[in-house]
């Protein structure tokens, strides 16, 4: 395909996804169909083959780049850290897990393409086919930081998120390093009164793997936790 102005850049971070990363590149190769799209895969300080496969892999996509992170600082530096090397007009990001397919971010971009005023959209995924417990803990973070913040949040933490790249310029600076990072963005998205449009997305299970931090009961309190203190930041003004 000819070389064009890149339109949309979708960050990717991948922590050990090893076996994910040939899967999601050539899922993404049967839905690429524009030359304006690139793919940054961040790969956040994995321990295992990642960077090996990577290397294979990567050179055989014209619409796949790679950034090495040495240490893995947590979800939200990977995805900042993407997101300023990005060179798109729209940025955004998603996981690498295969839970998300490949063609949404291409979908998100349609729909920001049709709107009056593109640059004041934030275009997020609406979760379906997820289990009854997790629906039950996404239900319980919405209504609780819907209240405590005084702003509608609805299922915080679904992907794709994509949006002008002048709202990422405009908070960059007070990003969080970890998962708190899809709480911040939704909200600042709010409180910037950007048109948020939201769209039904598919969430199946993993293919391979297991995530890294949603592994029970235990996993579960420590991100409440972590969140509850984050939002007490953004209550605060940070």
């Amino acid at each position: 395909m000819e070389k064009k102005e890149i339109k949309l850049s979708i960050i990717l971070p991948c922590y050990n996804e090893s076996e994910n990363i040939p899967v999601i590149l050539e899922k993404f190769s049967a839905v690429m169909n524009r030359p304006d799209v690139e793919i940054l895969f961040v790969n956040n300080g994995s321990s295992d083959a990642s960077k090996d496969i990577f290397s294979q892999t990567i050179p055989k996509y014209f619409f796949a780049k790679v950034i090495d992170i040495k240490v893995n600082q947590g979800y939200g530096f990977g995805i900042t850290s993407g997101l300023r090397e990005a060179k798109g007009e729209y940025i955004g990001y998603m996981h690498a897990d295969m839970q998300t397919d490949p063609a949404d971010p291409l979908k998100a971009l349609e729909i920001i393409e049709k709107q009056p005023n593109p640059e004041n959209c934030f275009v997020k995924g609406d979760r379906k086919g997820r289990s009854f417990v997790d629906q039950f803990f996404t239900i319980g973070m919405s209504l609780f930081e819907t209240i405590y913040l005084n702003t509608r949040l609805w299922d915080i933490n679904a992907q794709p998120n994509i949006f002008h790249r002048s709202f990422f310029e405009s908070i960059k600076d007070n990003c969080p390093k970890d998962f708190s990072l899809d709480l911040y963005f939704l909200y600042m998205a709010k409180k910037k009164k950007l048109n948020i449009i939201r769209f039904d997305v598919m969430f199946p299970d993993r293919i391979f793997g297991s995530s890294n931090w949603n592994t029970g009961i235990v996993s579960k309190w420590k991100f409440i936790k972590r969140t509850v203190q984050f939002s007490t930041k953004l209550k605060r003004g940070l």
